[in-house]
């Protein structure tokens, strides 16, 4: 199969609250005066940690739904993933260590296979342990089967996860988890895997929550997302509580050394993307280009309102990049604001 690389190439609800992650569609679309078609956001009413692939030429969104599984939908413009035929890909058995609170799973494409990396637990949140799904077929609305759990050797509580490829093959895990055995704090951490489903080295931590815009609520740093733009590397991730207003992305920037080092990465003393006056707490992101590559889009979701806590929407919009090759993602765009569809549909 032809696979398009995207940049992708989940918030956990918060610690003490359970996130609402059920989509119900409202897509508004229309044409501008000069006839360009047009969409608004929310582009979905409900949802949260909004994760989306392209592959052979349509859009995947990998969501979980609580207690209730993991489910995907395939569409072919951007602006659709909400809405569509949801398949159930993979559903927990009862009474088991991932059967509860299923948070924030990421559908990748990996040496040939489709794997879901997914956070789940027993109904206690303090034992949340990343967990990985392996497709069972090229097409990754069909059925995903448990592989296993994925940790290092400290098996600390642990969410968020996503894998970062290098231009060699080498493969990276980063995941947001404690330190130790309380709730007190999430940082970012990264380990080595020999296959993708196998950590197989230490892990590090390579961002700790230190400015006042990631300690709202809680100090939190959750929800990394790899972002390339061409040799540049970039991990984008959600800062503060959820629950807040004041959530919002930062940015780690790679400067080239071995990505196992922390003083491989430098944190953007501000926040990369924040609330503005008519949006609040966008954050959980992810990143595609559109259907003729010539365009960069952010998925993210927002509170549906100020002070809506866990209720949240999923919006869109394009990003551009600084002359340093850093990203922009410019200012949340206010709801019922139409704008271009992706170029390419």
């Amino acid at each position: 199969m032809n696979r398009t690389s995207i940049f992708n190439l989940s918030f956990a609800p918060p610690l003490l609250l359970t996130a609402f992650a059920f989509l119900v569609p409202v897509l508004a679309s229309s044409a501008d005066p000069a006839g360009e078609p047009t969409f608004t956001n929310p582009i979905a009413s409900r949802g949260a940690d909004p994760w989306v692939i392209r592959s052979d030429s349509k859009y995947y969104y990998c969501q979980s739904r609580r207690n209730n599984g993991v489910w995907v939908n395939a569409a072919t413009n951007l602006e659709d993933i909400g809405k569509g035929n949801w398949k159930c890909v993979w559903k927990p058995g009862p009474g088991t260590p991932w059967s509860r609170e299923i948070w924030a799973p990421e559908l990748h494409f990996i040496q040939g296979k489709w794997y879901i990396y997914v956070a789940a637990d027993d109904g206690d949140n303090s034992n949340h342990r990343m967990y990985v799904l392996e497709g069972t077929s090229d097409d990754p609305t069909r059925p995903f089967t448990l592989k296993g759990k994925i940790s290092p050797s400290v098996d600390r509580w642990a969410i968020d996860g996503t894998v970062l490829e290098m231009p060699d093959g080498k493969l990276y895990f980063i995941w947001s988890g404690w330190e130790g055995a309380d709730n007190v704090a999430q940082n970012l951490y990264l380990a080595p895997m020999s296959d993708p489903w196998t950590i197989d080295g230490p892990r590090v931590c390579i961002s700790r929550p230190e400015h006042a815009w990631e300690k709202h609520g809680l100090p939190i740093n959750e929800g990394p997302e790899v972002l390339w733009h061409g040799h540049h590397l970039f991990v984008i991730y959600s800062a503060s509580g959820m629950w807040t207003d004041n959530y919002c992305l930062g940015e780690l920037a790679w400067n080239g050394g071995d990505v196992s080092n922390p003083k491989s990465w430098v944190k953007q003393p501000e926040s990369a993307f924040s609330s503005s006056a008519t949006v609040f707490g966008p954050g959980h992101c992810s990143f595609v280009t559109s259907p003729d590559g010539k365009e960069d889009w952010i998925i993210y979701h927002a509170h549906t309102y100020r002070g809506s806590g866990a209720e949240r929407d999923i919006r869109m919009q394009r990003f551009s990049w600084n002359a340093d090759g850093s990203p922009d993602f410019g200012i949340p765009v206010s709801a019922g604001v139409p704008l271009p569809r992706p170029s390419g549909e």
